[in-house]
């Protein structure tokens, strides 16, 4: 019987790329990697030549994915990223089109969220879009807690004063984090995580939620049991020998045991009676420009915005002149995602003291980035094998 082939277009980074390709290996599948973005590109060749087959070009290029894709008229039956590579209407069409000897079926997103997926032509052409909520939700959970921090204390300020010779400290010494107020927009995986850390510190917490049923945190039994039931079995390779059978897909364990947030009326409340507002929100039609000029104003004076969630979701250009304006009420903000990322990085955010970037980092812990890579594979391989069930498949 002939393997279903994948193409891995952006590969897990180091030393987990050994693992994530037993883990495809070892389901059966034929993979197709991409070197583009292997730092080790010729010791990966020396030793995984013969087991799998190899590629090298830049996956943001769309005619360039689509020529590999379908490279000698064979196809690819799935196509795995993690980056967020944009997947649109021309690309699904060119990947399933006729006489194609192996048409794309499946596309894998190693990490949360499949809004670079064009889901209405993924659903015209009968392709199944999975990807892995939940997997990095501790690892952004911890980013959000360490830009929070960053921001309240002036971090950055005085490591660039002593790195000048200068011995300073403010006039106006700073809140503790037990005096603030830090209003989630979004408590799913990630903000329930965090909601658990920053209640341990002694935050108040309020969360505003799309779909209110959301705002209850885990109990701490919950998570003891999902604990157990994600641990070894998802992040051990796989031997090459037999397929891997493929686990049921569990909650990831990210949050700790705490208080659930408490649950806020509107987000026009929220932004007006939090310190710290902190974004956990998929990016949707619904949520795209989601928070604005007007936004913004409601907010209290001298609060904190995090983005760890998508670029789309804020203003960027809004939030820019926020910042710039010393009368607003919003003090600072930290910002790990963006409008235009990767070749495309450009934001109005550039230069401003007051706004901390840094480049979609805050789900690359070794742990996320592995569980992500192992658990995606599994998505992909009981998706070919026709067996949905426990899935995360995500339609328009």
């Amino acid at each position: 019987m002939e393997r279903s082939r994948v193409l891995l277009v952006d590969a897990a980074p180091g030393a987990l790329l050994g693992r994530e390709l037993e883990r495809l290996l070892g389901h059966g599948l034929a993979v197709t990697l991409n070197l583009r973005r292997v730092a080790d590109g010729a010791g990966a060749r020396a030793g995984w030549g013969g087991r799998v087959d190899f590629t090298d070009f830049d996956p943001f290029d769309e005619a360039a994915l689509l020529a590999e894709t379908v490279r000698d008229g064979l196809g690819h039956h799935a196509v795995k990223s993690r980056a967020g590579v944009p997947l649109r209407a021309a690309f699904l069409a060119g990947a399933t089109r006729p006489g194609l000897a192996h048409p794309l079926r499946v596309i894998g997103r190693a990490g949360a969220g499949t809004d670079h997926v064009e889901l209405a032509a993924a659903a015209r052409h009968g392709v199944a879009v999975t990807h892995t909520p939940g997997s990095n939700a501790a690892a952004v959970a911890e980013f959000a807690l360490a830009q929070l921090l960053a921001l309240t204390r002036g971090l950055r300020s005085y490591d660039e004063a002593a790195h000048r010779g200068e011995w300073r400290a403010d006039t106006a010494p700073p809140k503790e984090l037990s005096e603030l107020t830090l209003g989630i927009v979004g408590p799913g995986r990630t903000g329930l995580a965090l909601a658990g850390r920053a209640s341990a510190l002694g935050m108040e917490v309020q969360a505003f939620s799309r779909r209110p049923a959301t705002t209850s945190a885990p109990s701490a039994p919950d998570l003891a049991s999902a604990s157990a039931s994600a641990s070894a079995p998802d992040l051990a390779p796989a031997s090459t020998s037999q397929p891997t059978p493929t686990p049921t897909p569990t909650p990831t364990p990210a949050s700790a045991p705490g208080p659930a947030p408490r649950p806020n009326r509107s987000l026009p409340d929220l932004l007006a009676t939090s310190d710290v507002v902190s974004l956990h929100l998929p990016l949707t039609p619904e949520t795209r420009g989601l928070i604005g000029r007007a936004e913004l104003a409601l907010m209290r004076p001298g609060a904190i915005l995090l983005n760890t969630a998508r670029g789309g979701i804020v203003d960027e250009q809004a939030l820019a002149d926020a910042l710039r304006d010393p009368a607003h009420p919003l003090a600072a903000a930290a910002v790990d995602t963006f409008e235009h990322e990767h070749a495309a990085f450009a934001s109005p955010l550039f230069g401003l003291p007051n706004a901390l970037l840094t480049p979609h980092v805050a789900g690359m812990t070794r742990t996320a980035m592995v569980t992500a890579a192992l658990r995606c594979a599994d998505h992909i391989a009981a998706l070919l094998a026709g067996r949905p069930e426990g899935i995360p498949v995500v339609t328009a």
